[in-house]
């Protein structure tokens, strides 16, 4: 059974672009690597800033969209965060949605791909690395920064990769597999 791979984008504001380049990371990690691949959007889980009575490390949810939530990520064995970069830090859907749920992050590999305008948000998967350590997650070294990321997307704003950007995911998926299948022995 193949090791199951969450591509979480992460941004929730109108107009964003996470979802495109999201779409290329999807299809390019179904297509390169052992992986069986799901695209998840935030947005689509409306979580507000944490509302549970309870702490997250207990896993009793009162809400059911904290309940959907803790499945889908409970569902997978490593995650790929799909990030812009929002005042050189990670965006605020993402911490929020990190801090919803705790066991079911616990050891497992994540990576980022990030992207923003000449630092590639790279300043924002800095900062994300350190966060979801706390969560008994292993985050990769390698990772894929996209700089300047408007000016990879077409008139009809489909996100079109590079002979940079292709090889940085490969490595980072190559080492995804390698941490998934270890960590899973944990778990």
């Amino acid at each position: 059974m193949a090791l199951k791979l969450n591509i979480v984008i992460c941004s929730t504001r109108p107009g964003r672009i996470g979802p495109s380049i999201a779409t290329w990371f999807h299809e390019f990690a179904e297509n390169n690597s052992g992986f069986d691949c799901e695209l998840i959007d935030l947005a689509d889980f409306d979580l507000p800033v944490y509302n549970e009575a309870e702490h997250p490390r207990s896993g009793i949810y009162a809400h059911d969209r904290t309940k959907r939530w803790s499945e889908s990520v409970n569902s997978a064995d490593a995650y790929v965060f799909v990030m812009p970069e929002y005042n050189y830090c990670p965006p605020p859907a993402f911490v929020n949605a990190l801090n919803y749920v705790y066991s079911e992050w616990n050891y497992k590999p994540c990576g980022f791909v990030s992207y923003g305008g000449a630092a590639g948000g790279v300043r924002a998967a800095t900062l994300a690395r350190e966060l979801v350590t706390t969560l008994k997650m292993m985050p990769m070294v390698e990772g894929v920064m996209v700089p300047m990321a408007w000016n990879h997307l077409d008139e009809d704003k489909v996100f079109h990769s590079n002979e940079l950007i292709d090889p940085s995911a490969t490595a980072m998926l190559t080492e995804m597999e390698k941490w998934a299948t270890a960590l899973k022995t944990m778990r």
